[in-house]
């Protein structure tokens, strides 16, 4: 029975993905906590559910015109949300932040800041005030003409362009040209217009030489084609673009990142030779404040801008103006983000960076009544940070909000007043809640994978550490705010690399350690025993002893719902095979590439292999429905004949990962697949699940999987960037196992990571900081975990030691 004034969210009868009939009571005005194993259901209770109908019930009371200018979500499947308030959702999923979106424009301060020197900045002699537009470099009144804003120039040279000048154009002289068809075609206009093709570049006439790369003219001509055997070539009018042209065109307007990162070969990057970097006017640059322009004062780290604004001073204008920023700074240091930057560009920061910066917005918003849900609001943060988090967390609640947290660090939910945990396993196995109430009874639920880590006070195991077989050593590291570090990685074990956020773990391993292996491998055999200069370092000794580099980061593995796990590991070829060579497939001519849902032939034509079409609405945003004529399958009737032991190939694709293991017994092509993917703790993903719906640590699990598929590895180091974000504590033992049996196989691990528990097991850790930015860039402490336990210096030292029961 429920009354205008119940306290509770009610939930009845959830049914969305994996959840069974789910029904829970959660109270308002609390600190929620949702927990379980990856793929329980638990995202899908809070997230899938919860916001999901609070978001269509806020869409339905608005207007049908503000309606299209709003992403919606469907409708969730659930019989009935009683007591739910409007509800804002955190989430991890990054959207797609440009090169003009910064940490600045993530927060507003950049708006505040904007009007401190709009309204109290030191203007010369005679200028005019200028509006707070004039003050930011993504107006035109702010920008800088000459870069437009951005602060750097891309420019190229003749060097760049032409790398071996003793080649002829017809010969591919020009490297920056796309190749196939459109390469041809411009080589083929070039002669067309009168130019020597044939001759080598270095004997063209200087003028012309410049004309053909550097040219803005886009003159049309008549080509006609040299007429291949059997082939009738008519002429067409062909347009020409010079090389530079070509490059600058594809490095600014191509959505194709490969294409992108192929421009960018041929550029060089420089800071804007005249705003020098600030990307702003001379006008804006002309007005300071406490001495400093804009430009200046928005590339200091956060907790220094707060010490220059606090000590700045000024008229009541410039007081009320600094007293409001320095509160909105407060609330992003409090989360551990100090050592951020105002004009750090959105693109470099972290999902969990993000998500905390949008998380200080809100807490200065003043809204109160609210449902806040986050997503894993700890991931990427060191235990130190995490203390932080909690207070803000808890300053929401105590604002009159309720907060929904969806976490598997087990600090947060031991401070939670109210946790609903969902379990027992992942995917069909998951989707009930087991516990819903004060944490402390869920030690009464026996069923349960979280239990066993929130009272577990049980001694921990003693484990031998490794002695290492080798050194990689990197002299002289100097890169962001590494300075002048000599760092040693030993081989043939596992490395954790701690550290606050900010102190420069990523930095260390995920680009001077990997840029140095990656520079030797691109140096060749002949220089591979050379002690020789290495990227961000002076030098790097021992990497002679090392055969391949296997980088495992969080970055997608497919940007388009056509890439999936099962063509992201090789299992999908091995399927269509299988599906090719049964009977009925053979008897029709089937090959193979008939079951691939991306080329036409075995394809639905309808909805082309995508499984649903995009409805236009008038004066409504576009909307997505199954396809008529295949139901969602993305394979036409006829593809859909052919079975494998009484499955079609869609049937097979919307197997777990898990029930697939067991289709496919007795295959060991795909066995071996499979196997990995069950290793590393993703037995509940579909087979054709989109690689846009996987999470990052989703997506570096399955790029673990595909390594591990190999049969020999050899001298490997495998380097991973937080292995264990978005993993719960039973999904992170299962994923040691695998790592610490790669060592065992000869390999080398090294793993940048908070988790205490992934560190206590460690052979060897190095922990940089001692805090972030400026303040961290060092190795405070290294050797064996028990070791760095016991450093006076280091931030992590009293978390190692807990986790080590010491």
């Amino acid at each position: 029975m429920t009354t205008p004034h119940d306290p509770y969210v009610r939930v009845r009868g959830a049914r969305e993905h994996n959840l069974r009939d789910v029904r829970v009571a959660i109270p308002r005005d609390t600190l929620t906590v949702f927990t379980g194993v990856s793929g329980s259901g638990k995202s899908s209770l809070a997230f899938g559910t919860i916001y999901a109908e609070a978001q269509r019930r806020y869409f339905e009371s608005v207007a049908p015109y503000a309606r299209r200018l709003i992403h919606q979500v469907g409708a969730p499947k659930v019989g009935e949300i009683t007591g739910l308030p409007p509800a804002l959702s955190l989430e991890q999923r990054r959207s797609a932040p440009g090169a003009r979106s910064s940490v600045g424009t993530v927060t507003t301060l950049s708006n505040s800041l904007r009007m401190l020197f709009s309204r109290a900045g030191r203007y010369p002699e005679g200028a005019e005030r200028l509006d707070s537009d004039a003050f930011s470099p993504n107006t035109a009144a702010g920008a800088c003409p000459e870069c437009h804003g951005l602060g750097r120039v891309h420019r190229t040279s003749e060097e760049l362009l032409v790398p071996d000048p003793g080649r002829s154009v017809r010969d591919g002289a020009i490297a920056a040209w796309p190749g196939a068809w459109q390469g041809k075609n411009l080589r083929d206009v070039l002669d067309a217009l009168g130019y020597d093709i044939d001759r080598p570049w270095r004997d063209l006439d200087p003028a012309d030489r410049e004309w053909i790369l550097f040219t803005d003219e886009q003159p049309v001509v008549t080509v006609h084609p040299v007429r291949d055997a059997g082939r009738i070539q008519r002429p067409y009018q062909g347009t020409y673009m010079s090389a530079r042209r070509y490059v600058m065109h594809t490095f600014a307007d191509s959505r194709s990142r490969a294409l992108r990162a192929k421009a960018e070969r041929f550029l060089t990057s420089a800071p804007c030779p005249v705003c020098g970097g600030s990307r702003l006017r001379p006008e804006a640059l002309a007005v300071t404040f406490a001495d400093r322009t804009i430009a200046e004062l928005a590339g200091l780290a956060l907790t220094e801008l707060a010490d220059v604004l606090a000590s700045a001073g000024g008229d009541d204008a410039a007081r009320v103006l600094t007293a409001d920023l320095l509160a909105r700074i407060g609330t992003v240091t409090e989360l551990g983000l100090g050592y951020l930057s105002l004009d750090r560009t959105a693109p470099t920061l972290s999902s969990g960076e993000l998500q905390r910066l949008r998380l200080a917005t809100q807490l200065r918003s003043g809204l109160f009544g609210v449902v806040y849900v986050l997503d894993e609001p700890s991931a990427g943060l060191h235990p130190a940070d995490t203390e932080a988090l909690l207070g803000v967390l808890g300053r929401l609640k105590e604002a009159g909000n309720t907060v929904f947290v969806v976490e598997h660090q087990l600090d947060v939910v031991r401070r939670a007043d109210w946790l609903v945990d969902v379990g027992p396993l992942a995917g069909e196995h998951g989707g009930r809640v087991l516990h819903s109430g004060p944490p402390a009874g869920l030690a009464q639920v026996p069923e349960s994978a979280t239990r066993r880590f929130l009272f577990d006070d049980s001694p921990a195991p003693v484990r031998e550490v490794r002695p290492p077989t080798g050194w990689l050593r990197l002299r002289g590291v100097e890169r962001h705010n590494v300075r002048g570090v000599d760092a040693a990685f030993p081989l043939g074990v596992f490395t954790a690399v701690t550290g606050v956020s900010g102190s420069g773990k990523s930095t260390l391993v995920g680009q001077v350690l990997a840029g140095a292996l990656a520079d030797r491998r691109a140096a060749g055999d002949d220089e591979a025993t050379e002690e020789r200069p290495a990227p961000g370092c002076a030098s790097a000794e021992g990497l002679e002893a090392v055969d391949r580099l296997v980088q495992v980061d969080q970055r997608p593995i497919g940007r388009t719902p056509r890439s999936n796990l099962a063509t992201y590991t090789g299992l999908f070829d091995v399927v269509r095979k299988l599906f090719a060579a049964t009977d009925l497939a053979r008897e029709r001519g089937y090959r193979a590439g008939r079951f691939s849902f991306n080329v036409a032939g075995g394809r639905c034509e309808t909805c082309q292999g995508e499984g649903f079409l995009s409805v236009e609405l008038l004066f409504l945003p576009s909307t997505y429905a199954p396809c008529p004529d295949c139901h969602g399958a993305r394979y036409n009737p006829e593809t859909l004949d052919i079975t494998l032991r009484g499955l079609t190939i869609a049937q097979v694709l919307d197997l777990t990962v898990e029930s697939a293991a067991g289709f496919f017994s007795g295959t060991p092509t795909a066995e071996r697949s499979l196997r990995t993917l069950l290793d590393v703790g993703l037995g509940y993903l579909r087979l054709g699940q989109p690689a846009t719906e996987l999470s990052g640590g989703e997506a570096q699990r399955i790029k673990l999987a595909a390594e591990l598929q190999r049969a020999r590895r050899g001298r490997t180091l495998y380097l991973l960037d937080e292995p264990t974000t978005g993993l719960h504590p039973a999904d992170v033992e299962v994923l040691m196992r695998q790592l610490h049996g790669l060592v065992d196989a000869g390999g080398t691990v090294v793993v940048v990571e908070h988790d205490m528990a992934v560190v206590a097991g460690a052979d060897w850790v190095i922990d940089l900081g001692p805090g972030g930015g400026d303040r961290g860039g060092r190795i405070v402490a290294q050797g064996p975990p028990s070791e760095v336990a016991g450093a006076a210096e280091s931030r992590t030292a009293g978390y190692l030691r807990a986790a080590l029961r010491l």
